[in-house]
């Protein structure tokens, strides 16, 4: 029998390999390890070879080691690890904290907004860590993101201003108290249209023979469980349509556009400020006759 290879002398094994043309799915039959191995040793490429040096003399665990992957700015990784070798907090958590900091969490509802792809598109970097769950792991270009989210918003609000409203605000998060001094209107909700009745309808039957095909097992598969997300999502918009104000009221009311907890706009139609509120006009009073006084 072979004793296993070190990971370090398994990651440069792997390395020499990928560099002669090999796939990691050839690397993983030509070593008995499964793919993900491979591409976890093949990560310690994004290293500093100081940090390597540093797991060699059992300075580092492989776990701290592979901490260090989520972020490839070596530069970075050494500055960290001068800030914790002489420390006592070097769990790999701390050290992921400290490599992504100032970054977002993919499930940051910022990053849920504006979409992943869209910002990668944009030209914004993700970092992954492939040794644990990261939840889509971190968007390293804070600012990148929230410009996109700034657009996004406008653009919603200028659809929201089309709709004949004075005045659309925008806010990543509703301020406290914004609501405080206006005035809610009341409006009628539209009634569906035949294809939006018959679209519920459908989508409903859909979630009920989902739920019975589901009835016995404990938790649904995970195709299910996205379609009856994708369900919830499409009956809410449905059900949630917006209210139909009368023109003259829009014109001197407000809608406040901003982003929810899940990630999915969020739009507050038909608030009046104080000073758009129309004048009070005072009926005169006819003046009262002897008999009217008299009674």
């Amino acid at each position: 029998q072979r004793a296993p290879l070190h990971p370090l002398d398994q990651f440069r094994a792997f390395q020499a390999m990928r560099d002669k043309g090999m796939g990691e799915e050839e690397i993983a039959a030509a070593f008995f390890v499964a793919v993900a191995v491979v591409k976890q040793r093949l990560r310690l490429a994004s290293v500093s070879p100081v940090l390597h040096d540093a797991y060699v003399e059992e300075q580092l665990t492989l776990d701290q080691l592979m901490a260090f992957t989520v972020n490839p700015d070596r530069e970075r990784q050494e500055q960290v690890w001068e800030a914790i070798r002489q420390g006592y907090n070097r769990q790999p958590y701390e050290i992921r904290r400290m490599l992504t900091e100032g970054a977002v969490r993919a499930s940051d509802k910022r990053a849920q907004f504006v979409g992943v792809d869209a910002y990668v598109e944009a030209g914004g970097e993700v970092l992954n860590d492939l040794f644990q769950s990261d939840d889509g792991g971190w968007l390293q270009d804070a600012s990148l993101l929230d410009m996109l989210v700034a657009e996004k918003l406008r653009e919603t609000a200028d659809t929201v201003a089309a709709e004949g409203f004075k005045w659309v605000e925008t806010f990543v998060d509703l301020p406290y108290a914004h609501l405080y001094g206006l005035r809610r209107l009341t409006g009628d909700q539209p009634e569906l249209k035949p294809e939006q009745e018959a679209a519920r309808d459908a989508l409903l039957a859909e979630q009920e023979r989902i739920e019975a095909e589901f009835a016995a097992a404990e938790e649904f598969s995970d195709e299910a469980d996205a379609r009856m997300g994708e369900i919830e999502t499409a009956l809410e918009e449905l059900d949630g349509r917006p209210e139909v104000f009368e023109p003259a009221e829009v014109a001197i009311a407000g809608a406040f556009v901003s982003i929810g907890p899940d990630g999915r706009v969020r739009i507050d139609r038909g608030y009046v400020r104080r000073e758009d509120e129309p004048p009070v006009v005072e009926t005169e009073l006819a003046p009262e006759t002897e008999e009217a006084r008299a009674q």
